[in-house]
């Protein structure tokens, strides 16, 4: 079985997504990806989470062709696959339906730094421009406002996040959830205080060697 690690770990996190309250149903995708075997490994379309087997993770290559698996693959392949050829530093990404941060990409606005832990992503995360799901044209929305960055908001629709693995990915799409939470709750109240560019410019170097060493 190609890519069997990569594929035990996105049906455990898929599984994570449900659990941790970042998604419903079957929404939301997981990819990981093997540089050295230029193959990715990514979660199919439209099956529940605690459904899904290793057998049912989609490997597939850069080109979109399905190299293994019987199942079709995520309908965002495209969003995941670009991250992979432009961006050396992102070998793992993680979309979901998160409610507080879609309801920020519902206004169309950038989360701001109103937590230090957005420094996981940046100094604050974009919301991409709008387009049908699926599409290319969200895949390129998606990228470009991802530069420098390693989350995104996906205007009216959710947030995708990218890390060296999945669980930094995927630890970064739970933060980011915290945050939209928090300032939406202190936006429903008052006007939330933002970190200044420098704080968040401290915490981006704090966070390069903060937790264990892997």
């Amino acid at each position: 079985m190609k890519l069997e690690l990569a594929r035990s770990k996105i049906v455990k996190y898929g599984k994570k997504l449900l659990e941790s309250g970042l998604t419903k149903g079957t929404g939301g995708n997981l990819s990981i990806y093997r540089p050295a075997k230029k193959l990715l490994a990514i979660s199919p379309s439209g099956l529940d989470y605690h459904d899904i087997g290793l057998e049912d993770i989609v490997v597939m290559d850069l080109q979109g062709n399905i190299v293994e698996g019987r199942r079709k693959p995520s309908s965002e392949y495209e969003m995941h696959r670009i991250f992979y050829e432009k961006r050396q530093d992102i070998k793992a990404i993680v979309h979901c339906h998160s409610v507080y941060a879609t309801t920020i990409s519902l206004l169309r606005e950038t989360l701001p730094a109103a937590h230090y832990m957005i420094a996981l992503a940046g100094k604050d995360v974009r919301c991409a421009d709008y387009a049908t799901f699926g599409t290319e044209e969200l895949a390129h929305n998606a990228y470009k406002a991802m530069e420098d960055r390693y989350g995104v908001l996906l205007a009216n629709h959710g947030l995708l996040t990218g890390g060296d693995c999945l669980e930094n990915a995927f630890n970064t799409a739970e933060e980011l959830e915290f945050v939209a939470e928090t300032y939406y709750r202190a936006r429903s109240i008052g006007e939330p205080v933002i970190l200044s560019e420098e704080e968040m410019t401290k915490m981006k170097e704090e966070f390069k060697t903060y937790g264990q060493a892997r």
